[in-house]
């Protein structure tokens, strides 16, 4: 299949920090892709919490199966846009790899323990990972990867942190985030199946926790129209098939609308190439029905799920894991691997080494450093 003229284009690739030679049988997002995929950090999200903890239950997502099927549902929807698949599967791939153990929990505890010292961003920590503290090659720190995907992983950046990025790489991803101007739309499309991703998939495992229910459930338009054609197809379906042939549709309509609503809008902005793509306004979008459907599941996720007292109750541990890990190693840095202890800035190298954990790793650390077991 070839490319949309406004799709981004591996032969024009803005090309990478440290110039390397290129690949005999792969272009510069597989490449990308391939590093991403054999580096240390992707390994370690299969033991990072999604929503619930990697203790909690063996089937429950993961940052690495979330981020699986964000590459999924990217890559479906890229081909029937004429996008380029690579760079869209190597962003989804490597968009958490900066997210702390214990999800979102750990993340707000760390920015806590970081106020004072330029706060926690888990983009920016993406970020960072591909660029420094992957330490696989001889001639430089990082993956090495290119602009394109560079770009796409830094999916948000305050402005203090934008403009400290642009000081040391003028004109570079952080750019974008100065003169209000878009990523490319492999980008937004990766943002965009994120969501889509995320919403689905926190259904599945909010149901097979027994914290939601889909009776609940009924009262999110989104999904109940998709139950009730799922029951009037199949009125003899029972039990968990009920719940994945609605999530199937569901899913299914999420996709084609963001396919025909990016449709219009390409037809509509009409960009002659990738960079004038980024100057449009977004351009990979729902339709407004589908953005107010999809708000309204974010919405009633957030309030029975998120906010479940379980959940709330997981989360102030894991907080008080993380808060107590950084105090530890900030009074004895010893503690740490030498590659982090020895570092001049040892509250960013704290907040480096505990991103980097594992949700059960960070449990181990916590009791061998405190004498108590944090969480449970």
């Amino acid at each position: 299949m070839s490319l949309a003229a406004y799709a981004c284009d591996p032969a024009r690739s803005r090309g990478r920090r440290h110039a390397e030679p290129p690949a005999p049988t792969r272009d510069v997002f597989q490449r990308d892709r391939d590093r991403i995929v054999h580096s240390t950090a992707f390994r370690r999200l299969v033991y990072k919490t999604q929503v619930f903890l990697n203790h909690e239950g063996d089937l429950f997502r993961t940052r690495l199966t979330h981020s699986l099927e964000v590459a999924q549902l990217g890559r479906s929807i890229a081909r029937s846009l004429r996008l380029n698949e690579d760079l869209v599967e190597a962003i989804a791939l490597a968009h958490d790899l900066g997210h702390t153990p214990f999800g979102h929990a750990g993340q707000d505890a760390l920015n806590e323990c970081m106020t004072a010292h330029g706060g926690f961003e888990h983009n920016l920590q993406s970020l960072r990972v591909v660029d420094e503290l992957e330490h696989r090659y001889p001639r430089y720190d990082g993956l090495n990867l290119s602009f394109e995907t560079r770009e796409g992983v830094l999916k948000h950046c305050s402005r203090a942190n934008a403009e400290r990025l642009e000081a040391a790489e003028p004109g570079g991803v952080a750019r974008r985030f100065l003169d209000r101007t878009q990523p490319s739309l492999e980008a937004q499309l990766c943002n965009l199946a994120d969501e889509i991703a995320y919403n689905a998939h926190d259904i599945d495992d909010g149901v097979r926790s027994g914290l939601i229910t889909i009776e609940q459930l009924a009262e999110v338009d989104l999904f109940e129209q998709y139950r009730r054609e799922t029951l009037q197809e199949h009125p003899q379906l029972q039990g968990r098939r009920v719940l994945y042939e609605t999530i199937r549709r569901m899913l299914s309509a999420q996709v084609y609308d963001v396919i025909d609503a990016t449709g219009d809008a390409l037809r509509a902005a009409a960009p002659a190439d990738a960079d004038a793509a980024r100057r449009a306004s977004s351009i990979v979008v729902f339709s407004d029905d589908m953005r107010s459907r999809s708000t309204a599941l974010k919405r009633f996720l957030f309030d029975n799920l998120y906010r479940h007292p379980r959940v709330m109750e997981t989360t102030e541990q894991a907080q008080q894991v993380v808060r107590e890990l950084f105090d530890a190693y900030l009074a004895r840095p010893a503690e740490m691997p030498e590659s982090f202890a020895s570092l001049p800035s040892r509250h960013r190298a704290v907040a480096d080494y505990i991103a980097g954990m594992t949700d059960r790793f960070a449990m181990r650390e916590h009791q061998r450093l405190t004498g108590r077991k944090g969480i449970g």
